[in-house]
């Protein structure tokens, strides 16, 4: 999805500085690289805690506390940062670790109740408090569009009946847990929800799945965006590491929304999904969403 915010016209070296809020993972580098490569300038922050240290090296970069939105706020200012990227995982805190300095008791008064609701509700205030305080927030795949996931089938392997069964099973319940701002994926094996994702994430929910798997066919990790999601923030995200999760776990593919997820490194992804025999599958929801794959 374009942002309309990216014309057509912007040429290199008229492009605004871009700022990265960067948590856990490969793709707050990709980014960078992908924007210094458009033309852009960029400083990144890295969360504490979250962001590889060895990964921001090469980039203007400082670090600091999720909860220090002053510093945080500061620092994109400092380096002249007129748009903003959120991403990478992060793990959300508790009100207790969260920690606020002056600037974030501030802004999380701004955010009022939706600090207390789901990571989509959060996000989505966090947006709107960013474009007050003047930044353009743009999604990842506004910059990094070879990020985005595309449809159709990725890889040799392809699903079968009960797999396209199991997957149509999943978009509702995925659905059903979105609608509920809770998670937006789960596992299905055979009609039966082994698990379904919350706080925890994909990887923990994987890690679970070995032990409950029922004999036959392999289950199907899905993962769809929530109803309504702010997709600015908090795409799903597929990479090689949810492949190994999920070969773990003992699955036979992943779906995903196309054009509603993120593939972290998509050549390392689908050569490991290759090598594993697992298929890798981007689905308009709606064909789902009635149980009717075809």
């Amino acid at each position: 999805m374009r942002s309309p915010a990216i014309e057509m016209s912007d040429t290199i070296g008229s492009l605004p500085n871009l700022g990265i809020i960067a948590g856990t993972g490969a793709l707050p580098a990709r980014l960078a690289k992908a924007a210094i490569a458009a033309g852009r300038q960029v400083f990144i922050v890295g969360l504490d805690g979250f962001a590889d240290p060895a990964a921001l090296a090469p980039f203007p970069h400082a670090f600091a506390r999720i909860g220090a939105c002053g510093r945080i706020r500061d620092l994109l200012r400092s380096h002249g940062c007129q748009d903003l990227v959120l991403i990478g995982g992060v793990r959300r805190p508790s009100i207790f670790e969260l920690r606020p300095d002056a600037e974030g008791v501030k802004i999380l008064a701004r955010i009022g109740r939706a600090a207390f609701a789901g990571d989509d509700g959060l996000l989505a205030a966090i947006v709107r408090v960013l474009d007050d305080e003047g930044f353009r927030v743009l999604g990842a795949q506004d910059v990094l569009r070879e990020a985005q996931a595309p449809a159709g089938l990725l890889t040799a392997a392809a699903p079968d009946t009960q797999a396209l069964a199991d997957i149509s099973r999943g978009v509702a319940v995925a659905r059903a847990l979105g609608a509920a701002d809770v998670g937006q994926g789960c596992v299905v094996q055979q009609g039966l929800v082994l698990a379904v994702e919350a706080i925890e994430g994909t990887d923990a929910m994987l890690s679970r799945c070995a032990a409950l798997a029922r004999p036959g066919p392999g289950g199907v990790l899905v993962k769809v965006t929530k109803p309504g999601q702010e997709r600015r923030a908090d795409l799903p995200t597929i990479g090689a590491a949810t492949v190994a999760a999920a070969v773990a776990a003992g699955l036979r593919g992943i779906a995903y929304e196309a054009g509603g997820a993120l593939l972290a490194d998509r050549a390392a992804t689908l050569a490991l999904a290759e090598d594993t025999g697992l298929f890798v599958i981007g689905l308009d929801p709606t064909t789902f969403a009635n149980g009717d794959p075809t």
